[in-house]
Order: C-alpha cells, then structure tokens, then sequence
C-alpha cells in the first residue's frame, strides 16, 4: 500500500514539474514575440 501511494505522489509531482515548464517555455515565447514586435514598429 505504501508502494502505491508513493508511486502515485510521484507521479502527480512529475506531472506538475512538465506543465510548469511548458508554461515557463510558453511565456517565454511570448515575450520574444512581443520584443520582436517592438523592435518592427521601431525599426
């Protein structure tokens, strides 16, 4: 039984690990958009 809910606490935590970095790599794609943005309207 231990062995069960180990396994599932790891397995929610591994989970939240990969969405936090899709989110990290999304925002960051979004920033470089907006930057690109402003480096055209300037330009």
């Amino acid at each position: 039984m231990k062995r069960l809910i180990a396994f599932s606490l790891f397995a929610l935590f591994s989970a939240g690990i990969l969405a936090g970095c899709n989110t990290v790599d999304g925002a960051g794609k979004d920033v470089e958009a907006g930057g690109e943005a402003v480096q055209d309207a300037a330009s």
